[in-house]
């Protein structure tokens, strides 16, 4: 089925080389892991222009080629595939170096003084190169009269400021795309709220009766001496006999 020109890797094409550009774009996406002759027959286009289109588009990592030996004719060729998932990356990487370059030509702006004669198809000049050629313009010879660019400084302050907010409108829907894809876990309740068993308490053994201890008194004739008391155990009860 024919892919619509709708598709961003078409798109990216059609900025990059025009018409040619989007013809061979359109070829991989239908036709993938073709060689550069093979595109050519599909497109009906000269083998040097997908050549130079394919190449353009490789460098710039949009699409892969693979070494693969031909069977038929024996050497090697390459099958190109478009790689559809480097394009946001693409994009982005674009839109980082065209913003990079309206702020050096704001600041370029802000901090030079600039003199042209009036005509659009001349040259601009600062106000040195415009001190070394006697303020006369170099293409028409007509007196060349100073600038004002607050016109222009405020369009490449709109578009930085655009450029701006569109990142971080982006960056506020990355956030919360990641925080929507974190599943909610719900919490564990914490050792401390657990109620802990109580040991049962240790049981009491009676202690068995101390034995009885009768003092044994001296003989008459011994009364220094001191009474000697002496440990005298009972003799356990004898069970009844019974017949």
């Amino acid at each position: 089925m024919q892919r619509g020109y709708e598709d961003s890797f078409i798109k990216i094409a059609s900025l990059l080389g025009g018409d040619d550009y989007v013809q061979v774009a359109r070829a991989l996406l239908n036709n993938e892991n073709s060689t550069d002759e093979e595109i050519a027959a599909i497109t009906n286009m000269k083998i040097n222009v997908v050549r130079k289109a394919l190449y353009d588009l490789f460098g710039r990592s949009l699409i892969i080629g693979i070494r693969v030996r031909d069977i038929k004719k024996g050497w090697f060729v390459y099958r190109w595939k478009a790689q559809r998932d480097q394009v946001g990356g693409f994009i982005h990487t674009q839109k980082k170096k065209s913003y990079e370059r309206l702020k050096q030509r704001l600041a370029h702006e802000q901090s030079n003084e600039f003199y042209s004669c009036g005509n659009y198809s001349c040259k601009r000049y600062v106000f040195d190169e415009a001190v070394d050629i006697f303020f006369t313009c170099e293409v028409c010879n007509q007196p060349l009269k100073l600038n004002d660019s607050v016109l222009l400084i405020k369009a490449f302050e709109w578009k930085i400021k655009q450029i701006e907010d569109y990142n971080k409108h982006e960056a506020e829907l990355a956030r919360q795309a990641l925080i929507d894809a974190v599943p909610v876990v719900e919490a564990k309740p914490s050792k401390s709220a657990k109620t802990t068993k109580k040991k049962p308490a240790a049981k009491t053994t009676k202690k068995k009766p101390a034995a009885k201890t009768t003092k044994k008194y001296p003989a008459s004739g011994d009364i220094d001496k001191k009474p000697v008391t002496k440990t005298v155990k009972k003799a356990p009860a004898k069970k009844p006999v019974t017949k």
